[in-house]
């Protein structure tokens, strides 16, 4: 049976674990990550399908299981997997994808590498998924594709499939035209999404900068302009625009433009936030600290995320600010990028050279400026370091979205706590409450950190009911209902073009 609903994305839908020689499929252990939240749309299906990719030895074995039905708490659904081998992989996702694509994303065109990209194996995974989609969709089916690896595929799906209905989520940044025609492929690439009946971005400047390009490299309209909801627009934040560009013509088609802000699943952060085990956890590590202030980091080893940016502006304040020196903390969690993406080595060596540098300037033998964790730190764990921070310092130099600053505003049930946020993650365009700081200045971030250790217990109290309700309304279930009412309005205009033919 044909899947009304097919949803490809380059990651499986769960977790693949051997116990005792036999293969199980596991529910993914991240209540925020965005594929419990894709699984839900499964309920507005009578049949659905979800296409992957798995790493195979041999792509030809006949023992390889292309297609697993899966059956769990989102109901029945099947999986495709495509077999790519160890290279294909390499070349589509580490090279292709994180060597040449996401630098431009991010705004990073110096790190930009074109040398090693083999464009011919990115278009074939591409079709492998594109044609995978096209076998499992019912007539009139909604296809919805995520993430710029996936690039090409609404274009090969559009002249496989005339009747689908195609939707692109973008779960990173796009930059404007002056930065995206650095790309030799972006003919290609903006071709192939414009053959989308719906593309969709987190906020509002992406979804512009996108338009801008399509503009630079085709005749496209602009039909239809939206207002952004106002409490997505503050005055002096870098990203925030007051409309954007909602519906495109292009060849005769209509093409609608999303901006959606993914969140978190609140009420399982508060859950785990409320349990007795984790707030006596939380508690002793503040008891530990005595009167010392934690300042809580978290993120990845990647150069968009301003990971040494930070350390260095650690060290200034307390150089410049002696009296801060045995009463500060610095927990930086900086999980160690995938060691096949040879282009964050050097940034992770950059994090460990600054920290030690930090700790052997300061250090005593009591105590230690900067705790350094370079592996990723179990959910519970995270929920006890957010409820027992003085501060979350999440300043990355570019970031699409950022669903760390979500979790920490979720996670403090106790009403307290401060949040310093780069103006330039797409979350600052919502949580204007937090102590906004653009991490290319000095001045501004050791400004905003002081700050933030400086506030007093009102002004914090206030900041972080504003953060918590507007987390509370922007949740991932609301970004899943958004994306619905797309997929809803693009087919009635595809029933409303079908009729003025007839």
């Amino acid at each position: 049976m044909s899947s009304d609903l097919v949803i490809v994305y380059h990651r499986q839908p769960y977790e693949e674990v051997e116990e005792n020689g036999v293969v199980k499929f596991r529910e993914n252990k991240s209540p925020n990550g965005i594929v419990p939240t894709l699984k839900s749309f499964f309920a507005t299906a009578e049949k659905a399908s979800w296409i992957a990719w798995k790493l195979a030895d041999d792509p030809s074995n006949p023992d390889f299981e292309k297609v697993v039905e899966i059956d769990d708490q989102y109901g029945k659904y099947n999986v495709s997997r495509l077999p790519l081998t160890y290279e294909q992989v390499s070349s589509f996702y580490h090279v292709s994808s994180k060597e040449a694509f996401w630098p431009i994303l991010h705004s990073f065109k110096e790190k930009f590498n074109y040398d090693p990209v083999d464009w011919p194996t990115f278009r074939e995974v591409n079709w492998a998924f594109a044609e995978a989609a096209a076998r499992e969709a019912a007539q009139g089916a909604r296809v919805w594709i995520h993430d710029y690896n996936l690039w090409l595929v609404p274009g090969y799906l559009r002249t496989l499939r005339s009747d689908v209905t195609i939707s692109f989520f973008h779960h990173t940044p796009f930059p404007a035209a002056d930065m995206f025609n650095v790309l030799p492929w972006r003919r290609e690439i903006v071709g192939s999404l414009l053959a989308c009946d719906i593309v969709g971005f987190h906020i509002a400047r992406y979804a512009s900068n996108f338009v801008s390009v399509a503009q630079s490299l085709f005749d496209v309209d602009v039909l239809e302009r939206h207002k952004v909801d106002p409490e997505m627009v503050s005055d002096g934040t870098a990203l925030s625009e007051r409309s954007y560009p909602k519906l495109l013509s292009y060849e005769g088609r209509k093409v609608a433009i999303s901006s959606a802000n993914v969140g978190v699943n609140p009420d399982f952060i508060e859950a785990r936030a409320t349990d007795a085990e984790v707030q006596k956890n939380a508690r002793e590590i503040r008891e530990d600290m005595g009167d010392c202030k934690l300042i809580l980091s978290v993120g990845r080893t990647d150069y968009t995320k301003g990971g040494v940016d930070q350390l260095e502006s650690f060290e200034r304040v307390l150089a410049d600010n002696p009296e801060l020196r045995g009463k500060v903390k610095l927990m930086h969690v900086s999980v160690s990028a995938d060691r096949n993406m040879s282009a964050y080595a050097p940034v992770q060596t950059g994090i460990e050279e600054t920290a030690g540098r930090i700790n052997g300037r300061y250090g005593t033998l009591r105590w230690q400026p900067v705790a350094l964790i370079s592996r990723a730190i179990p959910f519970d764990d995270l929920i006890k370091y957010y409820l027992a921070a003085d501060v979350a310092w999440i300043t990355p130099l570019v970031d699409g979205m950022n669903l760390v600053c979500k979790e920490f505003c979720a996670a403090r049930v106790d009403g307290d706590g401060v949040l310093v946020l780069s103006e330039f993650a797409g979350a600052a365009v919502e949580l204007h409450s937090a102590v906004i700081t653009n991490p290319f200045s000095h001045r501004s971030m050791d400004s905003a950190i002081l700050s933030a250790l400086d506030m007093p217990e009102e002004e914090r109290r206030h900041r972080m009911k504003t953060l918590r309700s507007v987390v509370k309304k922007f949740t991932v279930a609301a970004w899943g209902e958004a994306q619905q009412r797309e997929f809803d309005a693009a087919v009635e205009r595809k029933q409303e073009m079908l009729e003025k033919q007839e």
